[in-house]
């Protein structure tokens, strides 16, 4: 389980409230007005954020003082954060090894994890010759190869035409279901929380309110969510 306990986060002069509890292998949507401190929730859980007061614990083991690349936390971002004198499998080594010395096993779980997310046949490609879903597909993989039971998405396919953006979200939910990573994605469309997020942590007002069924919460929304959404 992940528990936010009594939590204030400190973004600049903004401090976002939390005090909840997720379940693990559980996939949730994190949704509210714009500037409401989606992006703020997760980057806190990831470890990019500090906590003024409050802890944050995962199966009872507390993360609150560990730096990120401590956490058992893998994180996919707006832009997918690659580096593009690396080639494809280069980009995804990274979630093995920073320093990209890879045993030979090491190089076959590669291999595995981009056929996983199909582009098998584009290893020796640099981002620059990529579209922007094989892209999104390189940081997955990557994100698959790190092996993390915390899954962030800060909404790494907002990019995308709605049918690849789709594709992608499902993707995303089949290696979840695989892995039994527990997923916690951050949305502007309502679609994409009914699409994948059993639940729906709303964030709004300051704080990040417990989960809610996300059926219930975006069937009947509260008045500060119903204004967002129109």
């Amino acid at each position: 389980m992940l528990r936010l306990e009594s939590c204030e986060v400190a973004n600049g002069t903004f401090t976002l409230r939390a005090d909840l509890e997720i379940n693990k292998g559980a996939k949730l949507a994190i949704i509210g007005p714009s500037g409401a401190g989606k992006s703020t929730l997760i980057e806190a859980i990831a470890g990019f954020l500090p906590l003024p007061q409050g802890r944050i614990l995962w199966q009872g083991e507390d993360l609150t003082n560990l730096p990120p690349g401590q956490r058992p936390v893998a994180m996919l971002f707006q832009d997918g954060n690659l580096f593009p004198h690396l080639t494809v499998a280069q980009n995804a080594g990274l979630g093995l090894r920073a320093n990209l010395r890879l045993s030979s096993s090491e190089h076959a779980q590669v291999q595995n994890a981009l056929s996983r997310v199909g582009l098998a046949d584009l290893a020796a490609r640099k981002p620059a010759a990529l579209s922007g879903g094989q892209q999104s597909r390189v940081a997955l993989a990557r994100v698959l190869l790190q092996r993390r039971d915390i899954l962030l998405l800060d909404e790494p396919f907002a990019a995308l035409g709605p049918a690849l953006k789709d594709e992608m979200l499902d993707l995303v939910a089949e290696i979840a279901d695989e892995t039994g990573a527990t997923v916690l994605m951050v949305s502007h469309d309502p679609k994409d929380a009914r699409r994948i997020a059993e639940q729906v942590v709303l964030v709004a007002e300051g704080e990040a309110q417990p989960p809610q069924a996300t059926a219930a919460l975006l069937d009947n929304p509260p008045p500060a969510l119903k204004t967002y959404l129109g």
